[in-house]
Order: C-alpha cells, then structure tokens, then sequence
C-alpha cells in the first residue's frame, strides 16, 4: 500500500489502531511535529508516551489534507506561469503599436491633435463599431485611411488604443482617463474595458468622486454602477450633498438630483419602519 501523504511505496510503518500505512519518512516527520507541539504546551501535564501514536493518527488526516493543498497550490502555480507566458505572447501586439510596426491606419483624435498610427484589423478585432466604420462606405470612398474619435482629445485616444493592444493600462493612466475611457467604451462597444473602468470606479468610490461617477453611469447606462454609486451618495448624504460641487452638479444633471432626493427620501422611510 503506498503511504497516503507522500505516494510513496517505501517500507511501511503501522499506526494502531490500523488505519494508515505511512512510510518511514512521513512517519518521523509527523513524530518530530508532536514532540514540537509537545514542548511548547508545558502548561499541560500529559504522558507523551501515550499520546504520541493516538495524536499521530489523527495528525495523519491533516497531514495528508496539507499535501493534497500543496499539490493544488503547485497546479495553481503552474496555470499562473502559463498565463503569464500566454500574456507575454500576445504583448507583441503592443510592441507593434509603439513602434509603429506595419501600421496600415491614422486614429485621430477630436481637437484637431496630431493622428496616432495604428492596425485596421485589431481595430475591428477589438469593436464591431469599428469594424463596421472601417467596412463602411463612407471610409470606403475616402482617399486616406484616417477615422476620427470625435469624443477623445489627443492623450484619452492614446490611453484608448493602449488598452486595446495590451488588455492593461497603467494606474495613474487609468485614475486620468477613466471616466472618458468609460464613455468611449460605451460608444464603441468594448466590454472588457467597461468592466475594466466599472471595477476602478468602483474601487475608488469617495466622497468627492461620487457625483462624477454617478454622471458617467447614467451617461453609460451602467445599472449596476448607478445603483452602487447611488447607495454610496445616500450613505454619505452630509458629505456629498453639501460639498460646493454638488451645486453645479445640479443644475447640469436635475434629474440625477431628483434622483438622489427620492432614494434619500425611500432610505429614510425604509429605516422608519424598521425601527
């Protein structure tokens, strides 16, 4: 029988009662971690020659859970280092953004910024709207491969095509940009980066950016941000409402205030009759 910690067929040691078979080695080493455990509860007069094979028996289940969890740390660890290969595979595509490796299209931005070199077919891999403009007849017929994102100035464009070459963006690009990566992300159908802002507005919810994120959410129709923005405002009625952004918040957005006032109102009467 191999012994049940390590898989080994070594020469077998037999705990009474029976109930494991061991190998040597587990065995010794489950030995030397009560004589540990013995020594260092010296409040306790017990007879250790009693209770070392009782104790050993019962340490062999928890021994053998520890093994089963090394081994899945050990899967855990090589999925990691395959991903992480995977990841470093396709940042070649970032490379070819940079350095401007066969580009074959301009995306230029809406002030009237310089274009930014990039490839039509990530493009439309990464959003149907873009590939549906780049398909379109209207691009079709213009005489230079260049479209223009009307909604995002020269360094949001430059954030925008980053994450779409490489999934990531560094974090004091996304604390910038967010909120316009965010619109741009509704507008052209990108998923992934609207989970991606979703989960940093989220994590970075305060005081003095509730107002803000409540904005885009509604802009974006983002129900499930709206709503945890809106919980958030409501818990922190004094701080928010009474701040000086809050007034020129509400005369742009009435109806994100009248909204605010009824769940404020809902909350309240909800804590009434709980009382």
């Amino acid at each position: 029988m191999d012994c049940p910690i390590c898989n080994c067929s070594m020469s077998p040691v037999i705990l009474r009662p029976v109930r494991y078979t061991v190998c040597g080695a587990c065995y010794e080493g489950a030995k030397s971690i009560i004589n540990w455990m013995n020594k260092l509860d010296n409040d306790k007069k017990v007879n250790k020659s009693s209770t070392n094979i009782t104790s050993l028996s019962a340490l062999i289940g928890d021994l053998q859970g520890m093994a089963n969890a090394l081994k899945w740390m050990k899967e855990i660890k090589e999925m990691e280092d395959e991903l992480n290969e995977k990841l470093n595979f396709l940042g070649g595509f970032i490379s070819a953004f940079r350095d401007q490796i066969h580009t074959d299209i301009q995306v230029k931005p809406g002030n009237g910024g310089p274009s930014i070199p990039a490839h039509r077919a990530l493009l439309a891999a990464r959003s149907d709207i873009f590939g549906n403009m780049l398909d379109s007849d209207e691009y079709m017929a213009q005489s230079s491969d260049i479209i223009t994102l009307p909604e995002l100035d020269y360094e949001q464009l430059q954030a925008l095509l980053e994450f779409l070459y490489c999934g990531h963006l560094p974090k004091e690009k996304v604390e910038k940009h967010v909120y316009s990566l965010s619109v741009a992300a509704d507008k052209y159908e990108i998923p992934f980066l609207q989970r991606f802002c979703e989960h940093h507005m989220l994590g970075s919810l305060n005081s003095f950016n509730a107002l803000d994120v409540l904005e885009i959410s509604d802009t974006c129709y983002n129900l499930g941000l709206k709503e945890a923005t809106l919980n958030f405002i409501i818990k922190n009625m004094q701080d928010i409402v009474f701040s000086a952004r809050f007034d020129s918040f509400a005369l742009k957005n009435p109806h994100l205030s009248v909204q605010i006032t009824r769940a404020s109102f809902m909350d309240i009467k909800s804590r009434r009759v709980g009382a």
